[in-house]
This record gives C-alpha cells, sequence and structure tokens, in this order.
C-alpha cells in the first residue's frame, strides 16, 4: 500500500543520507558528538532547511507547503528517528507558529510563513519559573500605551528563546479582566530596542542537551497594537486551541525515538548468545520484544487517527489531543523501559554498543511527556469532558464521518478549518462511537474468515469494557476541582477505549489495500491488530494472552527489519541497514 505521507519520509530518509556514515551530516555520530559537546545542531537543522522541511510548517495557504497534519507527522517522526535533539529544536519553528494559523489574520499569517520559509527561528513562550503550566498565573505583562504595548517580565523555559527571532507570547494585557486578560503577541525581537530584553543562558538539561532551552527577560519592550494574535483578551483560549494541534504532533517525537530504540535491540538480540542460543531465540526475551514491537504499532495507528483527525474531527480534538498526548509518550516510555531489560548494562553504557545510541534516546525521550502539558494534564482535560462524552456515547452522538474518513487512509484529508476547533467535544467523540461499527464490520469480515475469529472475540470484549467505563466516567461527570485519584484512572482507561477504536478503526478501512504491499503480513488474518486489542485488554484489567499472535507479530517485524525496513503498519525503506552488535552500526 502506497500511501502518501509515507513515500515523503521515505523520500527524506533517501534525502539525509546513511545515518551511519560519519561524513553525513545527520549521522548517529555527528548527533553523539553534538550531544557530548552540548552543542546546537546548526549544521544538520541547515541541511533540513535545504530540504525544505520547514515550508512544511507553513499551512499552504499561507505560502508553505503544510497540507495534511499527517505529512508533518512523518516527517518529524522521521527526523526524531534519527535524533530528538535535531527534531525539537528544529520543530520548534511549527509550534512557535501556530497561535497565527489557529487565530491570526491572513496579513500575519502571509507575513510570518514568509519568514520561516526564509529560515527564521520561532519560538513559543508560554511558562514561567513561578507558575509551569498555569498559563492563567502568568506575571509577563503588556501596559497598553494606546498603540501598543510595553512589554515587561521573564518567559523561562523556552525552546529557542534564544535563537529564535519571533516569539509568540502569552501577555497579560488587562489586570482586571482575568482569563480574558491575556493576549497573544507576535513579538519580533529584530524590531524592539536589544536594551527592552535580554535572553536567559542555556538551560543544562539531562537530555537533548544541544538544545536551547534557555528563557528571555523583557523590561518595557515596545510591540505595536498590529502584533496582537486574534482579539486582545483571546490569547487563553487561542493558545488552548493552538496545543491541541501541538500535542497530536508531539506523537512524531515519540514514535520516532520508540523507531530508533526498537531498532538497536533487534539489531542486539538477533546477533547476541547466552547459554549458547540467540537472545531472540530465549522465549522471556521474545515476550518482551513482542510486547514492545505491538505497543509501537498501536502507537502508530492511534497517532495516524489523530494526525488526520486534525482535519475531520477538528470539533473534537480536544479530545483526540489529550488521549495522543497521554498514551503516545507514556507508551514508548514504556517500550524503551522494557527494552532496557533486553540490553542490560548496555542500556546506560557509552561506546559500548552502537556507540551508546540507546541511552541517550531514553535521556532524550523523557522530556517529550513534559511538552505542551504533561500526563496530568491531559488527563484533566479529559475528565473535565466527562459529561459531554458520556451524554454522547449514550446519544450515539460524535463526529462518525469525521471518524471514517480519518480512518481511511486512501482519502485525502481536506484543509484544517481552525475556527472549528473547541475547548470541549460537546457531541461525544466520533471515534468511540465508530467502535460498535467496526466491530460489526469485523464479525462479518469474521463470518468469511475465520482465521479472524481471534481477533473478533477481543474486539467484542471490548465493547463490555468501554460500557463500563462510561459507566465510571459519570461518576466523575461533575469532577471541577480537586479531582480525585480516581477520576484519573476513569481518563487513563477512556484513552486505552479510544486507543481501541482507533485501531480497529484503521484496520477496517485499510487492510484490504494494505494487503497488497510488503508489510501485508501484519495486517494477514487480521494479526496486528488481534495483538493490539490483547494487549489493550489486558492493560484494561481484562487479562489476555494471545501468545499466538504476539510470537508471529514479532516473526513479521524480524523479517521487516532484516530486509531493511521500518516495523511500521505500512511500507517505509530506510537508509543504511546494516547492523552490529558490539561495534559502531545501530
Amino acid at each position: 500500500m502506497d500511501h502518501a505521507p509515507y513515500l515523503l519520509a521515505e523520500q527524506l530518509e533517501r534525502d539525509l543520507g546513511d545515518p551511519e556514515d560519519p561524513a553525513v551530516v545527520f549521522s548517529h555520530a555527528n548527533c553523539l558528538v553534538l550531544d557530548e559537546t552540548e552543542e546546537f545542531p546548526a549544521a544538520i537543522c541547515r541541511r533540513l532547511e535545504e530540504l525544505g522541511i520547514h515550508e512544511y510548517y507553513v499551512p499552504a495557504q499561507f505560502g508553505g507547503r503544510l497540507e495534511s497534519y499527517e505529512q508533518v507527522l512523518q516527517l518529524i517522526r522521521t527526523v526524531a528517528r534519527r535524533d530528538l535533539t535535531v527534531a525539537i529544536g528544529h520543530g520548534k519553528t511549527y509550534l512557535g507558529g501556530v497561535c497565527v494559523w489557529v487565530a491570526g489574520t491572513a496579513e500575519q499569517a502571509v507575513a510570518l510563513g514568509a519568514d520561516i520559509r526564509a529560515g527564521l527561528p520561532v519560538s513559543l513562550g508560554l511558562t514561567e519559573r513561578a507558575h509551569g503550566s498555569d498559563l492563567l498565573a502568568g506575571e509577563v505583562e503588556g501596559v497598553p500605551t494606546g498603540d501598543g504595548y510595553l512589554v515587561s517580565g521573564e518567559k523561562w523555559l523556552i525552546n529557542n528563546a534564544t535563537r529564535g527571532s519571533l516569539l509568540s507570547l502569552l501577555t497579560r494585557t488587562d489586570r482586571e479582566a482575568g482569563p480574558r486578560g491575556f493576549s497573544v503577541l507576535l513579538l519580533d525581537k529584530r524590531a524592539v530596542p536589544q536594551g527592552s530584553y535580554r535572553h536567559l543562558p542555556k538551560i543544562r538539561t539531562h537530555g537533548i542537551r544541544g538544545a536551547d532551552i534557555s528563557g528571555i527577560v523583557f523590561d518595557s519592550a515596545p510591540v505595536p497594537a498590529s502584533a496582537v494574535v486574534g482579539e486582545p483578551g483571546g490569547g487563553i483560549e487561542i493558545v488552548l486551541k493552538a496545543l491541541q494541534l501541538t500535542r497530536t504532533m508531539c506523537a512524531a517525537l515519540s514514535l520516532g525515538a520508540a523507531d530508533h530504540a526498537l531498532a538497536i535491540v533487534l539489531a542486539f538480540v538477533e546477533q547476541r548468545e547466552l547459554y549458547g542460543r540467540k537472545l531472540v531465540e530465549l522465549p522471556q526475551a521474545r515476550h518482551v520484544l513482542a510486547g514492545a514491537v505491538t505497543d509501537v504499532l498501536l502507537d502508530e495507528a492511534l497517532a495516524l487517527t489523530a494526525s488526520r483527525s486534525v482535519h475531520t474531527l477538528t470539533e473534537e480534538l480536544s479530545v483526540t489531543a489529550a488521549v495522543t498526548k497521554y498514551l503516545v509518550p507514556t507508551g514508548t516510555e514504556g517500550v524503551i523501559a522494557e527494552l532496557t531489560k533486553l540490553l542490560g548494562a548496555r542500556a546506560f553504557l557509552k561506546d559500548v554498543h552502537a556507540r551508546g545510541m540507546f541511552q541517550k534516546v531514553d535521556r532524550d525521550h523523557r522530556i517529550v511527556g513534559l511538552f505542551d502539558g504533561n500526563t496530568l494534564v491531559n488527563l484533566n482535560s479529559l475528565v473535565s469532558q466527562f459529561r459531554s462524552l458520556v451524554r454522547g456515547y449514550r446519544r450515539g452522538t460524535g463526529g462518525l464521518d469525521g471518524a471514517a474518513a480519518a480512518y481511511d487512509l486512501a482519502v485525502p484529508v481536506p484543509a484544517l478549518a481552525p475556527e472549528r476547533l473547541s475547548l470541549v467535544a460537546r457531541y461525544g467523540s466520533g471515534v468511540i462511537a465508530s467502535l460498535p461499527g467496526s466491530v460489526e464490520a469485523l464479525r462479518a469480515e469474521a463470518d468469511a474468515l475465520p482465521a479472524l475469529k481471534p481477533a473478533l472475540a477481543h474486539a467484542e470484549r471490548l465493547l463490555a469494557v468501554v460500557d463500563r467505563t462510561h459507566q465510571a466516567m459519570e461518576t466523575y461527570q461533575n469532577a471541577v476541582t480537586d479531582v480525585p485519584p480516581e477520576a484519573f484512572e476513569t481518563a487513563k482507561r477512556y484513552a486505552l477505549c479510544f486507543a481501541a477504536a482507533a485501531a480497529l478503526g484503521i484496520w477496517r478501512h485499510n487492510h484490504r489495500a494494505a494487503a497488497q504491499g510488503s508489510t501485508a503480513g501484519l495486517w494477514q488474518d487480521g494479526l496486528w491488530l488481534r495483538a493490539a486489542l490483547a494487549r489493550l485488554l489486558t492493560r484494561l484489567g481484562e487479562p489476555t494472552d494471545d501468545r499466538e499472535a504476539a510470537e508471529a507479530l514479532l516473526e513479521q517485524v524480524r523479517a521487516l527489519h532484516g530486509e531493511g525496513l521500518l516495523p511500521s503498519l505500512l511500507p517505509l525503506t530506510l537508509t543504511g541497514a546494516t547492523h552490529t552488535v558490539e561495534g559502531t552500526s545501530c
């Protein structure tokens, strides 16, 4: 099955060259040196700009090449697979511009698009030293002057605060207006007096050591009224809507990290010998590896659904983004933790296996769960929507057509209509609403192909779990402040149910086309779906030991890896697919 975003990512793979060749700019060797010296990957970022990757951070209607967020997902995933520091450092420009794409005027968006295409970094100034994720407590203030604002205060832990030329700045512009007292200002550091701001020193970090994580302090910096994005006082709403897009795209960072970690370990277990056998032949090692492989494919199915839902279920993105931002980073953290068991000490050592890249992936990825709202923030977002989600579930409402369009990878997505973004999914979730229809479709398929019956059995059990989960959600639908721990646990269960519905939807709408490609073995007899649903049932407290599916899935992924293909639902050929155990390849 040829799919355009995958083909785009595959072309980027080829253009970037073999990551095992130290002469290649974006090589693993160069990334490790930059990590050791805590140096920003400037040359690699320039290479990405030579290839035009930054143009995908700008919507097509504003002069860029962003037509589908699925494109962005696959491109950033490809970069993150080589190095998360690069993906975060370069991709920050997308994050910096998103408030303008959501709420800016056409003139602002076209001008910003031109700056980004010219290679100017853009950053997003939200957090402050004393307040963290509490945006309503922000103290950076813009005092009105009649023709603009004088901005004062400090933003801290800002990616590219020093390197960025432009800054989307959440600013308190009216002290008396409460939540309506904040505005987003697109501040251009080139246009304000240098004495009115100063950069704070780079913060030394455990992971992504080369990234420009720093801060900026303003002292009566003059900003014109034309810099206001959207309406004055609309800053919090604009940021929360923009974060729905960025949280969804964080899945690309986690998928790339999981791809890299899995590649390192697959190479290791194929050649490492213990007790006279290859590690990959030992039952416990196979069990761990099969679980990790299943989780990666499940996260990919969810990320595909979410990235396309940006366009097709825009009004429900408050739910989709929260689920995705919670599940995919935490899922990758779990995958890396499990794979650590197979590498043993080599997971922590430098210059022993794969140049020590695994420990770098581990360190780098730990920060992804904190970006754009941490786990508790995203779970709390789900809890706050329990009332509308339960009501939608009981009534069978939600964007069923939009969910179907998100699942069907052969259907082009429409352009994003940002005016459809909402802080609450008022009519429930189309993804959850699609679950009964997907199970019914699987049942019909299984009547003709009995090999699908194990997958069907898992799916039918999930229907009951989803119903019980919504009953529990009803108990906490009035929780607004002082949310009890049990409500967060229920939100976790809801997220897993959502992932199950997404997996079923992706399989239902694509299995026939996918059966023709080089990853066809994953789709045959519902293999990856069966393994994923069994895994989800177990995580939902319904122990399901489907070792047959797990074993078969592992063998399919081993074959893909051996042929130089990405272990993925759809075909993607990797560049430079040779591996050694103790040497320099990964």
